[in-house]
């Protein structure tokens, strides 16, 4: 298929009709997630349960958060699988003895240690969700992971997230980073938008300037690492570059990612402002435009790199579907918001090679992970544990960009 395909073309009716059908097939695949309990299975290749594996909050989190999408747009049986994901919430994955939620709960019924801010972030967006959808329960989960967070990961005097505690939540490690502050920015998005309180909205700006700061000093390369005062720690894992949540070096993805919720933040904070959003709004340019001259095609295939270092070197050439899902989403909303063509032009690069090379056309979802030459592997993400990503790239080019995706699903269908 030519780049130049209607169904490619941002605003068109086939790009619409394109992304509503994978949608669909996204939700399709991922039905069989829920474990008896609520929590969620992580799924094979084919959508099949892989029982003997640990059960993630995160992830749990996700899927009850797409299955709200799912509601929203009309998708059968999508409540039922949302109520499901909330009874893990509110039970299994919920430490009812030290509050907060595990990590993982195990098949023989025990838990794994520490308690992530990464999962609690999730644990936000997902109530948020299903409070807005309304299902029952949901906005007393939401109280409580509001309570949660603010108590134990919101650090109001730097204005940052923290990101890991001990089970009991008495010792909390030195490490500092920012994916885990990089979906508390999400996740405080989406509960200012369902919520109306904007003191999540301004937290949320505060994180994005401390990012905006480290991003400007490093030319736009995003620092992820830090020690528990803030200094980089920009060596960290130079001896495993591949780490599932901590790789060394610069992750394009995550600049792609940044760049969109700034956007967001920025555009849903000066709504009638356009001056005031316009730093934050080159900004986000700044960072997408650095994060795909040293990812896409960096090493002569098409698809992003999983990270580079700080030079803008390909570190691990491996292709990870979130990196494209986010790349969908930010050149989208890039797009609508400048009116520049280049992004555009990105979109419909993007959703070409989506639609070639990562979309699983045989047994539905996506691959989670390429080589360098554009084959599925399964070294860091085997298997096709949620469908957060992919779906939401899916929905968000469709919908207004200052929302979080759920609200906006609901306003637009």
């Amino acid at each position: 298929m030519a780049v130049e395909d209607a169904k490619y073309q941002l605003g068109t009716p086939e790009n619409k009709a394109f992304l509503d059908a994978a949608r669909d097939n996204l939700l399709n695949f991922g039905t069989r997630f829920p474990a008896p309990d609520g929590s969620s299975y992580w799924l094979g290749d084919d959508g099949t349960p892989w029982k003997d594996r640990n059960r993630a909050t995160w992830i749990t989190c996700r899927m009850t958060h797409v299955y709200c999408l799912g509601a929203f747009v009309g998708f059968p049986g999508a409540e039922e699988l949302v109520d499901a994901g909330l009874k893990g919430l509110k039970g299994a994955l919920h430490d009812d003895a030290n509050d907060g939620w595990y990590p993982e709960i195990t098949p023989e019924g025990g838990y794994t240690p520490t308690k992530q801010c990464y999962a609690h972030a999730f644990v936000l967006l997902a109530s948020s969700s299903a409070t807005l959808l309304g299902r029952p329960g949901a906005a007393e989960l939401l109280d409580h992971a509001e309570q949660v967070f603010l108590d134990k990961f919101w650090d109001d005097e730097t204005g940052l997230s923290v990101d890991t505690w001990n089970t009991e939540f008495t010792e909390l490690d030195p490490y500092r980073g920012l994916n885990a502050n990089m979906h508390s920015v999400e996740a405080f998005l989406a509960v200012a938008d369902v919520t109306g309180d904007e003191t999540w909205r301004k937290r949320a700006g505060r994180i994005i300037e401390h990012v905006l700061g480290w991003a400007k000093a490093n030319n736009w390369r995003i620092p992820e690492h830090f020690h528990s005062d803030w200094s980089l720690d920009l060596e960290c894992n130079r001896e495993k570059p591949d780490d599932q949540f901590k790789p060394y070096g610069a992750t394009p993805g995550h600049g792609i990612e940044w760049s969109r919720l700034i956007t967001q933040w920025a555009t849903s904070t000066y709504p009638s402002d356009p001056a005031a959003a316009a730093p934050y709004i080159d900004a986000a340019e700044h960072l997408f435009n650095r994060a795909v001259e040293d990812g896409w095609n960096a090493d002569g295939a098409p698809g992003i790199v999983y990270t580079t270092d700080w030079d803008g070197k390909p570190v691990v050439h491996d292709r990870m579907h979130w990196t494209l899902a986010e790349g969908i989403n930010t050149s989208s909303t890039l797009a609508r918001v400048t009116g520049k063509e280049s992004y555009a032009k990105w979109y419909a690069t993007f959703l070409e090679y989506a639609d070639s090379t990562v979309m699983d056309h045989v047994n539905g979802s996506w691959f989670h992970q390429l080589d360098r030459t554009n084959k599925p592997i399964g070294t860091v993400w085997p298997g096709k544990s949620d469908l957060y990503h992919a779906t939401q790239s899916m929905m968000i080019p469709l919908r207004d960009p200052s929302l979080s995706i759920a609200p906006a699903a609901k306003k637009q269908g």
